[in-house]
């Protein structure tokens, strides 16, 4: 049997981490984003969901798989 493909999520950095809380900043660390208009391909785990969304204001979404 073939296992089964884990989704995925591209995250593009529209924000600058300048000026933010030191977290917010390790958030973006952590999913692999720290310049502006950089993009990450990210599996799609609930720990990943809440990173998004604890920096959503400096991140988009490009696509999910």
């Amino acid at each position: 049997m073939q296992a089964k493909a884990a989704k995925t999520l591209q995250v593009e950095q529209i924000g600058s981490p300048i000026g933010r809380i030191h977290s917010q900043r390790e958030t973006l660390v952590g999913l692999r984003l720290n310049k502006l208009g950089r993009v990450a391909t990210l599996e799609d785990t609930p720990a990943v969901r809440g990173m998004i969304a604890k920096v959503a204001h400096l991140v988009r979404v490009l696509e999910s798989q």
